[in-house]
């Protein structure tokens, strides 16, 4: 069986990508926020990461993402949720969170005010799939829901994020987001950043303007199967 590549060259992969990516897209690298998303890793690997200069993790289940911000408090990192977040985990969740990227419901905004509290940054996710069952907002609804957040305590949107969908082009689904972002800025100027792209077609969220890489695998390794 072929091993991987050691977790330093994998990283240095992804991030030499990231900058082809963005030269390619006439960007500058130093615009774009690589996060790693640990899912199913042991806060171990959040450790050797920490040690290689991540400082922005990724988690999209809420229980295995307490654990290791609280496991790891001590290394500075910024957690990002890029999961599905059920309302009644929202308040624990900004426990340890600085970002959730999944914000597509009135009762999850709701549920996430805290006019006592720092304010968390938050990315409506936008449906692009349009098949029933799969997360996020419609479309357009967005500007709908842009405006739930801004009115909203403990809330500061920050932009739109989305997941390509299965079995499409990504480019063509980045390019859709890229207008629900244009859309959502013209109502509020400093929610200009695009979550989008991961291990698999990042370099195509970034020629349509991501800010926010959600990277996984490509870094992480495989994933070990859960127990």
């Amino acid at each position: 069986m072929d091993s991987e590549p050691p977790l330093a060259e994998r990283l240095a992969a992804v991030d030499a990508g990231i900058a082809d990516a963005a030269r390619a897209a006439g960007r500058d690298p130093g615009e774009l926020t690589r996060i790693v998303v640990t899912k199913f890793h042991p806060a171990s690997l959040v450790r050797e990461l920490a040690a290689l200069g991540v400082r922005d993790v990724g988690e999209n289940r809420h229980q295995e993402a307490q654990a290791k911000a609280a496991e790891t408090s001590e290394l500075g990192l910024r957690w990002h949720f890029v999961g599905q977040l059920q309302s009644n985990k929202a308040r624990a969740v900004r426990g340890y969170a600085a970002a959730v990227h999944s914000l597509d419901r009135d009762s999850l905004v709701d549920a996430l005010a805290a006019p006592d509290a720092p304010p968390l940054d938050g990315f409506l996710e936008i449906d692009l799939s349009g098949e029933p069952g799969r997360g996020g907002a419609d479309p357009a609804d967005a500007e709908r829901l842009a405006e739930r957040v801004l009115a909203t305590p403990g809330l500061r949107l920050a932009g739109v994020m989305a997941v390509a969908p299965l079995g499409q082009e990504a480019r063509p689904a980045f390019a859709r987001l890229r207008e629900v972002s244009e859309r959502i800025r013209a109502l509020s100027p400093g929610a200009d950043r695009i979550s989008a792209g991961m291990s698999g077609d990042y370099a195509e969220a970034i020629l349509e303007g991501a800010t926010h890489l959600r990277i996984g695998t490509a870094i992480t390794g495989k994933r070990p199967i859960p127990g």
